[in-house]
């Protein structure tokens, strides 16, 4: 769907959490009272949820603050600044990775930054979908191009970890953990995702299209679809995380940007270490997917290459590159 003028309108005065009455928002408007119904009814589509009360007027469920590329950019640091070439918010999108990738095929750049209030299409691992409702989330995308190709950056997911990871502490996470490949969790709930989708040639030049999604807050309603336990910030840090999310989306670029910039001169071993410290699999019973085969076993950490190493009930070791892995209850 498309957000008119007047939909934004409304949801910029609404966004303080606070009632407005519906003549207020008529005149701000300049349309009538019904037509302001209108408007709400549309909100439902978007993933908000908000509430009338006669005598009050209308207010969202939960106070939002709009992504502003002025507070992001001010927020940033010097080095991170000097690595981003431009930032692109847009209300409702598909995709930002697709966004990108479209955008890769156009320009040799690095350092473009998507981001969105609402994804129509959000992409999680191997096809799924990932949950967005409008202005709860942080639905993040960067645009890079490395000159040695796609081997050169194996391994780029398990950097990314690592910068989203030291963002987190940062900014008073504690007790995260990285699951392989890609996602981010917290005492054992996802609380983000990696999805880093690869285009060029196999030899030379190629783009990567590194997307993060972090939940900050997850209405209930929009969190039914979710078939894995998730957690979302503002159950770890409270309320004030939805009227911080351009600090957040700063905080994760002050890291993302010089690990993704600078890990084809680095390269995975330089994270090795670090990652292996916040590995919340190791000596865990899991489960790993590869197509229809199934392999159960206990996580013994990552090799040298980043390959999660999973040793079966007879001692067996075995490395695997790609799968999808989910937590056993014994």
């Amino acid at each position: 769907m498309l957000i008119s003028e007047n939909l934004h309108m409304l949801l910029s005065v609404l966004a303080d959490g606070r009632f407005h009455s519906g003549t207020a928002l008529a005149q701000l408007l300049n349309v009538s009272r019904s037509a302001v119904w209108k408007q709400l009814q549309s909100l439902a589509e978007l993933g908000l949820e908000f509430n009338a009360v006669s005598g009050k007027g209308y207010k969202l469920e939960q106070p939002l603050q709009l992504l502003d590329q002025s507070q992001i950019e001010a927020n940033l640091t010097p080095a991170a600044r000097a690595l981003l070439h431009q930032i692109e918010i847009h209300s409702v999108i598909s995709s930002t990775n697709t966004y990108l990738l479209d955008l890769a095929k156009k320009t040799q750049v690095s350092g473009w930054v998507c981001l969105a209030e609402y994804q129509t299409a959000g992409k999680g691992r191997r096809g799924r979908t990932w949950v967005s409702p409008f202005g709860h989330n942080i639905y993040l995308s960067i645009l890079w191009c490395y000159q040695d190709g796609p081997a050169a950056i194996a391994g780029l997911s398990l950097a990314v970890g690592v910068a989203v990871v030291r963002a987190l502490q940062q900014m008073g996470v504690d007790d995260v953990g990285l699951k392989w490949p890609n996602d981010i969790y917290w005492k054992e709930r996802k609380l983000a995702g990696i999805l880093i989708e690869v285009s060029g040639e196999s030899s030379g030049p190629c783009h990567a299209v590194i997307g993060l999604g972090m939940n900050l807050y997850l209405p209930p309603q929009q969190a039914e679809v979710i078939d894995q336990a998730w957690v979302d910030l503002q159950q770890i840090l409270g309320e004030q995380v939805m009227l911080q999310r351009n600090l957040w989306v700063a905080a994760l670029l002050n890291q993302l940007l010089p690990v993704i910039a600078d890990f084809e001169n680095q390269s995975l071993p330089e994270y090795l270490q670090e990652w292996r410290s916040f590995d919340c699999m190791l000596g865990k019973q899991v489960t790993i997917f590869i197509g229809q085969q199934r392999f159960d076993g206990v996580v013994k950490g990552i090799d040298d290459q980043g390959l999660l190493l999973l040793a079966d009930a007879t001692g067996q070791l075995r490395a695997f590159a790609s799968g999808e892995v989910s937590f056993r209850t014994v």
